[in-house]
């Protein structure tokens, strides 16, 4: 039988939240830079040349349109007014009407996740407060992908109850997208609107590194020697021509920082933060020759160099590929590394990996076959043959897991974490497997 237990749950791409972004006006309409042109100002000056009661009457069809799809609609269009007279220079003092109709024409409403709802990371929430005994509150990330395959993180909030089941927060009517400020080496995103929950909150690209997304974002709750605590993720920002590994911080879910990462190995995807030091070092799993995994050490957590290879491709179903599917997971018996493998056509399938406690270098145990593959009946997506995720939690015994489904929607599953540890084999006595034996050890399917 499979170690994995299905959860009877299931987050699918809802093309109905969206969020306002600012429409970039530029000779090619889909380009994302914004320019200085003869548009800009024909608009507004088309706007000013408006009779008072023109401008009330059209910017109160845009209110009755939107307003009730979006929270401060008109402060929005209020700040995008702003944004828009530093860019041309207009200095002129002008009616709020006018200023939040010209605001409007700037702006557009973006469905952030309605391509693809994938590679979820999950930790514990930083308020626990009204937990039930023997539950654990939780913050799941999202790659969302929407228009033009722009991808943006979004949060969900849920709840594993005792039992062993997960609860979702209800989905939230409202999505807003996080503000973001530019500065030396970091973006920094705050919940600005009176209100606004977190499973809210959207963050988008900002810089020229990310331009065409944040892709994957790998959670850990980090622990530090003087044992205070941070939200910590790795995650790959793509500008639609070059990758780059970057950091996502936050102490609470209220404010959050996107800083670079430099060194060799930050050129690469897929880095994973362990959620402690050893010896003063940060520790971090990467991959480094783009099908192995490599064990990163730094003094310095911005800036890492090229690491030690500590286990590559051995079986069947990882033999084009493997990598990390989230940060390392401390339990007594060791560290818990949950991988991807890649096999004959491209398929993905997940797998696991035991670390020893005390030397992260020395592999104590993995997985001879996945631990969870594509189901017959759950294989086709965006990109088909695919499970993935970014991130699990041990709770109460259990490994609880979230993952994406073709690169489209997301399920869960759960594992009984001693009958996982029992299944993995030692280094050692690892041999290429029969067809018998793969089939025993339930290579294709998931538990129902």
């Amino acid at each position: 039988m499979s170690l994995i237990q299905s959860i009877p749950l299931r987050l699918r791409p809802n093309p109905a939240r969206v969020v306002v972004r600012p429409l970039q006006i530029a000779p090619e309409p889909r380009d994302l830079n914004p320019v200085q042109n003869e548009r800009m100002h024909r608009i507004i000056n088309g706007v000013r040349a408006m009779e008072g009661a023109t401008v009330d009457r059209e910017l109160a069809v845009i209110l009755a349109d939107f307003g009730n799809r979006h929270r401060e609609i008109r402060t929005v269009f209020e700040e995008r007014f702003e944004q828009i007279a530093r860019e041309v220079g207009l200095r002129d003092r002008l009616p709020p009407s006018v200023r939040q109709l010209i605001g409007a024409y700037f702006c557009h409403e973006y469905s952030f996740g309605a391509a693809a709802l994938m590679n979820p990371s999950i930790v514990p929430h930083p308020d626990q407060n009204g937990v039930p005994e023997g539950g654990l509150r939780f913050v799941l990330s999202l790659r969302a992908v929407g228009e033009g395959h722009i991808s943006s993180i979004t949060f969900r909030e849920g709840l594993i109850r005792p039992c062993g089941t997960i609860e979702m927060a209800p989905e939230p009517d409202f999505a807003i997208a996080a503000r973001p400020e530019t500065g030396p080496g970091e973006v920094r995103f705050t919940r600005h609107v009176e209100g606004m929950r977190l499973d809210e909150t959207v963050l988008f690209p900002t810089t020229p590194a990310q331009r065409n997304g944040l892709e994957d974002l790998r959670l850990v709750r980090f622990t530090d020697d003087d044992a205070s605590t941070c939200y910590y993720g790795t995650y790959t920002a793509y500008s639609g021509a070059a990758i780059a590994s970057e950091l996502f911080v936050t102490r609470d879910f209220e404010t959050f920082a996107l800083q670079t990462l430099t060194g060799p190995a930050a050129r690469n995807k897929g880095m994973a933060l362990f959620p402690r030091r050893f010896g003063g070092d940060y520790l971090m799993i990467g991959r480094q020759d783009n099908e192995s995994l490599f064990l990163l050490r730094s003094p310095d957590l911005h800036h890492w160099e090229g690491g030690e290879r500590i286990l590559g491709p051995h079986y069947p179903w990882e033999l084009v590929q493997m990598g990390n599917c989230g940060a390392p997971i401390e339990l007594e018996e060791g560290w818990l590394v949950l991988t991807h493998g890649v096999g004959a056509m491209r398929k993905y399938a997940i797998g696991a990996v035991l670390l020893d406690k005390d030397d992260p270098s020395r592999v104590i145990g993995r997985s001879a076959v996945p631990l969870l593959s594509p189901s017959a009946e759950d294989r086709e997506g965006y990109v088909p043959n695919v499970v993935y995720t970014c991130g699990a939690i041990a709770h109460g015994g259990r490994l609880f897991m979230p993952y994406g489904v073709a690169d489209t929607s997301v399920s869960f599953a759960r594992i009984e974490i001693a009958d996982l540890l029992a299944a993995l084999r030692a280094p050692d006595s690892m041999n290429l497997l029969n067809d018998n034996e793969l089939e025993w050890r339930g290579h294709e399917r998931i538990a129902e």
